[in-house]
């Protein structure tokens, strides 16, 4: 029996020009095991509307042709159910696509549609909203309600917000609850990761998977305008968890509290939450077609990376270490200076 696919193109995300797609499809989708059809959304949660009504009518691959927001709206639509989520991406980021090593190349990508490796893989959830790749607060919330608010896409404009408003940016306070206990930190940004990456690889969780029934916490603390390069180089050679300002750990589902409402992201869509926040992953709770021919080893730092890595995390640290040294000595300094003027 041939399966069915239903391919939901959102023509206006990315940065890309789509208008060519469905003949890219038609030319090499392999006919003789899908029977398909192309749908252009036409408004906002049209995707989730169109993969609604194909998981009602057991179509058995649903594909998001687009960016990250058009996967999620895609893939919440068919959590739980007998219908895989398929991935063509041309968005901005295409964070959960590079996660699954799927190919940037739209033809290529058919050439995985046509494989049709179907694995049942984990999401999350955060405060009532799924998401499949990672979600937030802090600055990286932030970041995304200015992106939105820009009306532009493309790493340009995502660089340009946070080089723009990286240094005005105060740390928050958050108690974390989770299994292990209770624990308060001063952040700079707290994620929690499903898969490995934001998008353009950069690798906030490079140790994340999506099969591990774990969400991967990553708290990031305050830092200075010396430290901001090394967390970006980090970030991009997937050695992140090696800094000395990262906190890390693994959970089930966490509650966090917070001084005051503000923003939270999912896959990057910024909403306005409340001081409470629940995240909780939802083990294998929805099918994906993966890519069979994938090199897993590209998730992983090279020897070289982890090297330098080590070498400038131990830098830091000794430099954290004197400065805190040379304020000890500056209070004692000043503790005798008080006792020789009484």
């Amino acid at each position: 029996m041939k399966k069915k696919a239903v391919f939901v193109i959102n023509l206006v995300s990315g940065t890309s020009d789509k208008a060519g797609v469905p003949n890219l499809i038609e030319s090499n989708i392999d006919k003789s095991l899908y029977d398909y059809e192309v749908v252009i959304t036409e408004y906002a949660g049209h995707a989730s509307e169109i993969a609604s009504r194909a998981k009602a009518d057991g179509v058995d691959v649903v594909v998001a042709v687009g960016g990250d927001g058009t996967v999620n709206e895609v893939a919440r639509a068919i959590v739980h159910s007998g219908t895989a989520l398929g991935i063509m991406p041309c968005g901005s980021g295409n964070g959960l696509a590079r996660h699954l090593l799927l190919p940037m190349n739209l033809k290529k990508s058919i050439d995985i549609i046509n494989a049709c490796e179907i694995r049942d893989l984990d999401y999350g959830i955060i405060n009532g909203y799924p998401f499949f790749c990672t979600c937030g607060m802090g600055f990286d919330a932030f970041v995304s309600q200015k992106f939105a608010e820009s009306g532009k896409r493309g790493p340009i404009t995502y660089a340009e917000n946070i080089l723009r408003e990286g240094l005005k940016y105060k740390p928050e306070t958050y108690v974390i609850q989770d299994d292990n206990g209770t624990a308060r930190y001063k952040a700079f940004l707290v994620s929690c990761a499903n898969a490995s990456q934001y998008g353009n690889n950069a690798y906030i969780a490079p140790q994340a998977s999506m099969s591990d029934g774990l969400l991967d916490v990553i708290i990031m603390e305050p830092f200075d305008v010396i430290d901001a390069p090394q967390i970006s180089i980090d970030m991009f050679n997937k050695t992140l968890d090696k800094n000395s300002k990262i906190k890390t750990f693994r959970c089930k589902k966490l509650h966090i509290q917070r001084s005051a409402p503000g923003v939270i992201h999912y896959d990057g869509d910024p909403v306005m939450t409340g001081e409470s926040i629940d995240v909780e992953v939802q083990e294998k709770g929805i099918k994906m077609l993966v890519n069979p021919f994938a090199d897993r080893s590209l998730r992983k730092p090279n020897a070289l990376q982890n090297a330098a890595a080590e070498l400038f995390n131990q830098i830091s640290i000794m430099r954290d270490d004197i400065s805190r040294q040379g304020r000890h000595i500056q209070a004692i300094s000043k503790a005798i200076q008080k006792k020789l003027n009484l």
